[in-house]
């Protein structure tokens, strides 16, 4: 393995929001979603699922649904006099919210309920944590196989984009629509598909600033 070829792998990878109008090959959908899997998870428990969109009337339901959502949160901040913010809401968050309308496949990333044989034999009976602490496990291991699932879309040459605004504002409305089960946790959206365009390398924080070596 080489690491070079695998920094610059991560380092190339770009938040894609522009999407030719260009179906996804299938098996490439079978086989991101087969190295997502490999991610790590607490205690092996593996908590994510995905449902895959690539219809894209649903996929625009899905837009339409997110923007009600947000033009709603606007106007309850108005009636609460907040004017500058509503504003800012649908003009500047709504198009990050839904950056996915052109993207020809939308994966939701699902976190199941955190399940082992040591929360069954050790946590639970000693009260080990509160119960909604297993929730936020799950969504952590989610979120690891949802990395897997994004570098593994850019070593294909397809691109994606994270977004958890359709969850902020729409969470109930995308789990009716899809019927997602209850016990499941919508963690994020993420848009996938051929990129339209290249974008610029966006500044990061020094290695410096981030990093605590303790000797």
């Amino acid at each position: 393995m080489d690491f070079l070829q695998t920094k610059q792998l991560i380092q190339e990878r770009r938040s894609i929001r522009k999407f030719q109008d260009k179906p996804v090959d299938k098996q490439d959908i079978v086989d991101i979603i087969d190295c997502a899997r490999y991610a790590p998870s607490d205690t092996n428990s593996q908590t994510w699922e995905f449902v895959v969109v690539t219809n894209k009337e649903k996929i625009k339901e899905i837009e339409d649904m997110t923007w009600a959502a947000l033009h709603e949160k606007a106007e309850q901040a108005k009636e609460k006099g907040l004017e500058k913010p509503a504003k800012l809401l649908v003009r500047s968050f709504g198009p990050y919210a839904t950056a996915f309308s052109e993207a020809p496949v939308l994966i939701v990333c699902l976190a199941t309920p955190y399940e082992s044989k040591f929360k069954d034999k050790i946590f639970d009976p000693i009260g080990f944590v509160e119960e909604d602490v297993w929730t936020e496990e799950g969504i952590k291991s989610s979120c690891l196989a949802a990395q897997n699932l994004m570098l593994a879309a850019h070593a294909k040459g397809l691109g994606t984009c994270p977004m958890t605004g359709p969850v902020l504002l729409a969470q109930d409305r995308l789990r009716d629509y899809l019927k997602i089960e209850g016990h499941k946790e919508i963690n994020m959206v993420i848009s996938l598909g051929h990129p339209k365009d290249q974008p610029k390398t966006m500044p990061r924080k020094p290695v410096e600033e981030i990093l605590t070596i303790v000797e």
